[in-house]
């Protein structure tokens, strides 16, 4: 299939008129948590090119993924009726939609019945709209009965969440716009490369620099946006706690801190100081690998400037402490008054499309609507009285993403399993188990557009609408509720998910109903949400196309929205800041004789995320085909290899043979491995399910890793 070039900004739609019923459409990416905006363009055929639009995230920009997300509307792979297997390990064959459905409620049903609520699990997907995340929290809850719902999020910024929760009272990706980043004088950036994973975020940054502000970036690879630093802090993997306390050390060493913001909005300094004395910086030096002269020279860029942000990414986050790690990061930005200010701040760098709003309304095995806890009796009470249930018929916390997956090994506690829209036999670290208690459950169902690596497994795969082709709002990464618009139906044979959660809901004879439509489903989510944390109870639809999207939040439909938070005092219950005293800890797997070098992984320009959309583009298979792993070329002459051979990666997990690209750009002692790919190129083979112990993280950017030329 020959696709069309991505057409310039501003392109008019084709002089033919496209067959009735199609128009231009303002919408936004199916990807990123960016969302940026873009228009859908139908020519006489019926088919969608991509123009740009000028939104204020991407202001008329798109990445090559972008301009090529229409190619998803026209993919001869779509599934488009249901599958179903007559028995274990059988061939697929098509069903019809009552069929399918009745299917799943008896197999849901038995499993509930034989072996109690909580044995039937629901993953979600952070990709879902708000609507449909909170229906299928929803629905888990109510019509399951199950506490065991969790997302793929948990593996995107949970740690970052949990940080900022319990440092500011309250999480949000970004706690201003993006457009803010423009005006720091200072800018430090731990462990996110979003020259390739966010490339039109990156005008921020260069109208930054052309300001005269400093760029700071910590990776172990001088990535694209490395390159494009004032400084790169070239860092050991598992090292970030320990090097931003080692700037904290530096700043109150010289005197950079901010006393009276400490004083007059913070709490716990005292201890932090005591554990930043620690960290000089040629101890720092030795642990991280950075030279103690860039330590103390980014500390003053920060210090110095009267402007200043630090952003975290996955690379600190993705690790057995990147609670820790965050916190030490956001222990530097209280300490050197660069929060709670204009043009300061920290934030993360939050990667899926909805991962902000999918964990806001109910797909995290800890919440409910509103960001409320399942746990506090009020806020089951505020969600139970929407719902129309007993407070007491809700379940407590369930399991969290990985437990959730563990738990479907033989023997173990979950016997049936729901996934929507998550392909986590790619996503999911040490991949192979998890390929293999998946395929050994009772039951699978999985909601999916493309028959992807996970949807292979199962016994019912449900055929999905996807984003061009149902409404619905996401919450981007600076906490903006936007519109996703319906260009075109669904294919015959397909149907929303929100469509087959109400019809699942009724099957297993629900105490509450479940809206099919967006904007019924958006006006529950807004009561529910009332009085909660992410209070989106003051957002409309009429609003949010007014106004380019409605930051929360929102409580009164008076109210203005809230691009900018804290500026007037944080979200505890003294207004305060809390400091947490954090001290660096190993890894939960280091290199050593049998396992010599450090491991990391990652996303590349031309794919996402598990790439079940991005891998079937021509466009972008042709310019990204398969995994590989980088390492430097010094390293490579010691192993036998040159350019383009075959390597073959072992760990404690198992094993994968992927081509060597070689750069004098990565450690010596590091190698990267993109994680988009599935079989014998997943990346996720490899690593490792070590947890955070708060956001119950993988560890899926540290582990040990023996490499060797693979045998012809």
């Amino acid at each position: 299939m020959t696709l069309p070039s991505p057409a310039p900004a501003g392109t008019p739609p084709a002089a033919s008129p496209p067959p009735a019923g199609l128009a231009p459409v303002d919408t936004h990416c199916p990807y990123c948590a960016l969302q940026c905006g873009m228009t859908l363009v139908p020519d006489a055929a019926g088919l969608f090119s991509v123009a740009a639009r000028d939104f204020p995230t991407n202001r008329g920009g798109l990445c090559r993924k972008g301009w090529t997300a229409a190619a998803l509307l026209r993919s001869p792979e779509r599934l488009t009726a249901p599958l179903v297997r007559d028995r274990k390990g059988g061939a697929f064959r098509e069903a019809s939609w009552d069929e399918a459905l009745d299917l799943v409620a008896s197999r849901l049903s038995g499993a509930r019945a034989r072996h109690g609520a909580d044995a039937v699990g629901v993953f979600g997907g952070g990709g879902l709209t708000n609507e449909k995340a909170y229906l299928l929290g929803k629905f888990a809850r109510v019509a399951l009965g199950t506490a065991n719902i969790d997302y793929n999020g948990r593996y995107c910024m949970s740690s970052a969440a949990a940080a900022g929760g319990r440092a500011y009272g309250l999480d949000r990706g970004l706690p201003f716009p993006i457009a803010d980043i423009a005006g720091a004088e200072a800018v430090l950036i731990a462990g996110s490369n979003p020259a390739e994973t966010m490339p039109p975020l990156m005008q921020y940054f260069d109208e930054q620099r052309a300001r005269g502000g400093r760029l700071i970036v910590v990776d172990p690879r001088r990535s694209a946006t490395a390159r494009l630093a004032t400084q790169h802090l070239q860092a050991t993997p598992g090292s970030d706690g320990a090097l931003a306390t080692g700037l904290l050390h530096v700043a109150i060493r010289d005197r950079l801190i901010d006393a009276d913001f400490i004083a007059e909005r913070t709490t716990g300094f005292e201890a932090v100081r005591r554990i930043a004395a620690q960290h000089w910086p040629d101890r720092v030096e030795r642990i991280t690998g950075v030279p103690e002269r860039q330590i103390v020279e980014a500390a003053h860029m920060l210090g110095e400037a009267a402007t200043a942000m630090v952003l975290t990414g996955r690379g600190p986050e993705q690790q057995s402490q990147g609670v820790d790690n965050v916190s030490a990061f956001i222990n530097l930005a209280l300490a050197l008054g660069k929060a709670g200010r204009p043009f300061c701040g920290w934030g993360t760098l939050t990667g899926q499309g909805n991962g902000q709003g999918g964990r806001e309304h109910g797909q995290k095995a800890d919440q409910l609507p509103g960001y409320r806890k399942i746990a506090d009796p009020a806020h089951r009470a505020a969600v139970a009285e929407v719902w129309g249930v007993d407070p007491a018929s809700l379940p407590g916390p369930g399991l969290s993403a990985n437990e959730l997956l563990d738990a479907t090994a033989p023997g173990g506690a979950v016997k049936a399993l729901m996934i929507l829209a998550s392909n986590v036999v790619v996503s999911a670290p040490a991949a192979g188990r998890v390929k293999a208690n998946l395929a050994g459950l009772e039951f699978l169902v999985v909601s999916d557009i493309f028959l992807s690596e996970t949807a292979a497994l199962a016994d019912v795969v449900l055929p999905t609408a996807q984003w061009a082709e149902e409404d619905g709002t996401m919450t981007n990464l600076e906490g903006r509720v936007i519109r996703r618009r319906r260009a075109v139906p669904p294919p015959d044979g397909v149907r929303t998910d929100a469509a087959v959660i109400a019809a699942l809901a009724a099957r297993l004879g629900s105490a509450s109903s479940f809206a099919e439509g967006a904007e019924p489903g958006f006006d529950e989510l807004r009561r529910a949400s009332r009085g909660g944390i992410a209070d989106y109870s003051g957002i409309s639809y009429a609003r949010i196309e007014a106004e380019d999207g409605v930051f929360w939040p929102c409580p009164a439909p008076e109210h203005p929205g809230t691009p900018r938070l804290f500026l007037d005092g944080f979200a505890t219950p003294d207004g305060r800041a809390r400091f947490h005293a954090v001290e660096h800890r190993p890894s939960g797997e280091e290199p050593d004789r049998d396992f010599p070098y450090w491991l990391t992984t990652g996303r590349v320009l031309a794919q996402y995320q598990s790439g079940t959309q991005t891998r079937r583009v021509p466009e972008l298979a042709a310019a990204e085909p398969g995994a590989y792993v980088e390492m430097h070329p010094q390293t490579a002459r010691g192993l036998g290899l040159a350019e383009g051979d075959l390597a073959r990666l072992t760990t404690r997990r198992g094993t994968i043979a992927v081509k060597a690209r070689l750069t004098p750009t990565i450690r010596l002692d590091t190698l990267f491995v993109p994680f988009h790919w599935g079989d014998g190129q997943s990346a996720n083979i490899l690593t490792n399910a070590a947890l955070d112990p708060t956001s119950r993280m993988p560890e899926f950017k540290v582990c040990a890793v023996r490499v060797e030329r693979e045998a012809a």
